[in-house]
């Protein structure tokens, strides 16, 4: 992996043409570079990835339009999950259509704005299933706390009166702790799946357990949704979980229903932190010119909390 100077775009049609302040890094980002589930290689690129660029969420100020866009004009903070548009956030300039975009309110730091847009709307939503979502006294369980959805998942269920439990490693207990958490569990000791304790929402950002045992601690009527994970943890998401659901009264299985960059969902999560209700915790920066050092960093040291990449000016 490398940084690279290329020719600015020029943007046509409905595209946005964004100067990038801020980009922040996802599991999304490493995926990317090592497909999971592996088989998506066929798709992606066998030997390489077939699309050079990477970076899924960017917070900027617009550069440049085409002629048909009409919501934004030169100089308007905007911010954006590039995920289903090509991705390209780790760059100076990014090219998106229109659609891609949503204003920056002005009460919202570009920083602040950057860790949105892919983490913070799975976490709203991985706590939503169709009609029903986390309400007061419901006992969550967020596996994956301390990571990029999790801190999010956290403070979004204690808002709305859950119990919360998170689930992380030794060093990241205290960090989750000061997210709210009611309870954390340090999955080096303990295994949740072989406790006594029995929840009603089990949100994993990344799977790391069967269908088969987290059903064991789900209540009737409860509902596990894993937002991915290994080949065979999706796999069986996929393939076990709808089948365990019919067997036994609780929904099991891989969030399918994500809509990215929710308008609605992205309104709620702005007004939040701008607030000071949600707080995005922020675990480092790097320059764009160490892109591949952050990356490496979110892979093996799996920081508490987001990673930033940042503009030269």
């Amino acid at each position: 992996m490398r940084v690279e100077d290329v020719e600015d775009a020029v943007p046509v049609g409905d595209q946005v043409l964004v100067r990038v302040e801020v980009a922040s890094v996802n599991r999304a980002d490493l995926d990317q570079l090592g497909p999971r589930p592996s088989f998506l290689r066929v798709f992606m690129g066998v030997r390489g990835p077939r699309n050079p660029r990477l970076g899924v969420d960017a917070a900027g100020v617009v550069e440049a339009v085409g002629p048909a866009v009409s919501r934004f004009r030169v100089g308007d903070r905007v911010f954006a999950d590039l995920f289903p548009f090509g991705l390209g956030a780790f760059a100076e300039l990014a090219l998106a259509p229109e659609r891609a975009w949503l204003p920056i309110p002005n009460n919202l730091a570009s920083e602040d704005a950057a860790t949105l847009p892919h983490s913070a709307v799975l976490a709203i939503q991985g706590l939503r299933r169709g009609d029903r979502t986390v309400g007061p006294g419901d006992r969550v369980l967020v596996d994956g706390a301390s990571g990029n959805v999790g801190p999010f998942a956290v403070q979004l269920a204690k808002l709305r009166g859950a119990e919360v439990t998170g689930v992380c490693r030794t060093a990241k207990v205290e960090f989750v702790r000061s997210l709210g958490a009611d309870r954390v569990i340090d999955y080096t000791k303990v295994d949740y799946t072989r406790g006594a304790e029995r929840y009603d929402w089990i949100l994993a950002a990344d799977s790391h357990h069967s269908v088969h045992a987290v059903r064991r601690v789900l209540r009737r009527g409860g509902v596990y949704q894993t937002l991915g994970g290994g080949t065979r943890d999706i796999v069986e998401a996929l393939v076990v979980g709808p089948v365990a659901s019919l067997a036994t009264g609780k929904h099991l299985g891989l969030m399918l229903g994500w809509k990215p960059f929710a308008p609605a969902d992205v309104g709620e999560l702005t007004r939040l932190v701008a607030d000071g209700r949600v707080r995005p915790a922020i675990d480092r920066r790097f320059p764009l010119a160490e892109v591949a050092q952050a990356l490496d960093y979110m892979d093996r040291a799996a920081p508490a909390g987001k990673v930033l990449i940042t503009m030269p000016r």
